[in-house]
């Protein structure tokens, strides 16, 4: 599997995406510019946390029209694997491949910590090496990770099993539901707000993130 991980002016996240990836789990992945016009070749792409364009407008809104995203939702569409964390999960709600917005944080505070999650649905091509509801800690850093999308979509998101993770304990930014990752109605796209990257290797002090990169890697086991 060859991933492409997409860097925007302000991703600051690409580089623990690639060492994840590339270092740790040894996976074939290139970093690929947002103005990039052809994805041809990769089999899945990885949109990293950050900043872009300095999340003028709104966190995401103007990512959305980078040349390469034309690209990022025609793999979508096709049924390659997409991941989107914190930046990037608001780049694919901007973008129109997962429901819902990230809206400030109720505190209208940055958050940076290590929070609980509940691994509500570990059915997915993301996360089959979790067992079902096992709890793990996975850090966040961001001022605009509050979910919100209307009652019929956050219906149908639980009906159909797209909350793949859930705050555990505490509700870090008021997430509707405490949602904090979910799937498209494929179960091809995901965006969370926590970022395993970053929680990968013993020398992180975690790697509770480490099995979602695994599970990607190896897709077969989740069919």
């Amino acid at each position: 599997m060859r991933l492409a991980v997409i860097v925007f002016p302000g991703s600051n996240c690409d580089l623990d995406l690639y060492e994840a990836l590339h270092t740790v789990c040894g996976a074939d992945v290139e970093y690929v510019s947002h103005k990039a016009t052809s994805l041809a070749g990769f089999d899945g792409v990885m949109i990293p946390g950050g900043f872009s364009y300095g999340d003028y407008l709104r966190a995401g809104a103007i990512a959305r029209f980078a040349p390469v995203m034309k690209e990022v939702i025609r793999l979508a569409k096709a049924g390659a694997p997409v991941f989107g964390t914190c930046n990037g999960f608001q780049i694919l709600t901007e973008a129109g491949l997962l429901p819902g917005a990230l809206k400030k944080n109720d505190s209208q505070r940055f958050v940076c910590k290590t929070v609980a999650l509940e691994v509500v649905n570990n059915q997915t091509r993301f996360t089959h090496q979790y067992t079902a509801h096992e709890r793990i800690n996975l850090p966040i850093a961001h001022a605009d990770g509050s979910f919100y999308a209307d009652q019929a979509t956050l219906d149908q998101l639980e009906a159909n099993g797209q909350v793949v993770f859930r705050y555990a304990e505490e509700n870090p930014n008021g997430s509707l539901n405490n949602i904090a990752g979910i799937t498209n109605a494929a179960g091809n796209v995901l965006g969370m707000m926590p970022h395993p990257e970053r929680a990968v290797e013993a020398i992180l002090g975690n790697t509770d993130g480490l099995r979602l990169f695994k599970s990607l890697l190896t897709p077969a086991a989740a069919d």
